[in-house]
């Protein structure tokens, strides 16, 4: 067994998401994957479900012809649905003697610091007392999520927010392919698994692979291991937790952020750019030092004072994001220049930075 595989079977606290399609095409599939899920619960194991499939149960419920476009129809899809994907898990999990708890979450939950506390501590709440967490998209109100967002990048929020050490991604394909060839490793993200990423074409889900591959790499920032694997064959699940080759494993980046910069480089989402000069991108890059007004060349959108921003070179390319110290009028103001006390000229101090 690989080394990196064999580290599966000691993940504590496991998220699993669970994709549309896979849930819509097999009427038995939640059954079966909740009798995976009971089966892998127990001393020294946490399972934290993050589950679709509320609009496409919806669209069904209502009668509609196909996934609607318009956002209005799609909160009455979503608002339709959600009641039965909680009935039919609440079904599939009751005979195992395992109680659930719906938690509904929107972005703006998890953007803001209190709101994603008081979330983190219900869900260890819910945890320690035995219950089995199934968390879904508020998409009957959270108009941007369902335009978006969708359920792969929820679950990558929702891996620092337990202090997950394993991501699993189930769909309706075997993992990440080149070609027709499975690829069973992935290293390094941005030079293995991008290239290969393609678009969704289920027509039901939202995600695809250029999805997952996004989710797999900030969860693998956050110190957690992602596979994705084809949720159709059975016992996939205790398969990959015995460190079997099922599916694509991402392995955990070497280079980890903590749950604080994470939800500044992926959950914040910015408000702006700073346009940065050679000098002031070196500094930052090389030298760790904090963002100085004397090094922004540009100032783009109109952001406040503790808002996220993105840091870009001369040419575009996004080198860093961070929290503004200074408004948008007044980082504008102070652009290029060099001023005599260095904490009045700090426009993102490097405590508040994330570098790519």
């Amino acid at each position: 067994m690989p080394p990196a595989r064999s580290q599966l079977a000691r993940a504590r606290r496991v998220v699993l998401k669970i994709g549309s399609k896979t849930l819509s095409q097999d009427r038995e599939a939640m059954r079966r994957i909740a009798a995976e899920i009971q089966a892998l619960r127990g001393p020294g194991r946490e399972i934290v479900l993050v589950s679709s499939g509320a609009i496409a149960l919806g669209v069904a419920k209502l009668g509609m012809r196909g996934r609607p476009r318009e956002i209005a129809r799609l909160q009455a899809a979503a608002a339709a649905g959600q009641t039965v994907l909680m009935n039919r898990w609440e079904e599939a999990f009751a005979p195992l003697g395992v109680t659930v708890a719906q938690v509904l979450l929107t972005h703006a939950d998890l953007a803001d610091r209190a709101r994603g506390n008081n979330a983190r501590l219900a869900l260890s709440a819910l945890l320690a007392e035995g219950a089995l967490p199934i968390i879904n998209e508020n998409d009957t109100v959270a108009v941007e999520e369902i335009k978006f967002g969708d359920n792969d990048q929820l679950a990558s929020m929702v891996v620092p927010l337990v202090d997950a050490e394993l991501l699993v991604l189930l769909s309706d394909v075997e993992g990440l392919l080149d070609g027709a060839t499975r690829v069973p490793l992935v290293v390094d993200v941005e030079q293995e698994a991008r290239p290969l990423a393609g678009a969704s074409t289920s027509g039901v889900g939202t995600g695809g692979m250029a999805s997952k591959v996004e989710a797999a790499r900030r969860a693998t920032l956050a110190g957690a291991a992602v596979v994705v694997a084809d949720g159709r064959v059975h016992g996939v699940l205790e398969a990959i937790l015995a460190g079997e080759d099922v599916g694509t494993l991402f392995a955990p980046s070497a280079r980890r952020i903590g749950a604080r910069r994470h939800w500044i480089a992926f959950t914040l989402r910015p408000r702006g750019a700073l346009v940065l000069d050679p000098g002031a991108v070196d500094a930052l890059s090389k030298r760790g030092r904090s963002l100085l007004a004397v090094g922004v060349l540009g100032v783009r959108g109109d952001f406040r004072k503790g808002d996220a921003v993105t840091i870009v070179d001369v040419t575009g390319r996004e080198v860093a994001r961070g929290l503004a110290r200074l408004s948008a009028s007044d980082a504008t103001a102070m652009a290029g220049r060099a001023t005599d006390g260095e904490e009045d000229a700090v426009v993102v101090h490097r405590d508040d930075l994330v570098l790519w």
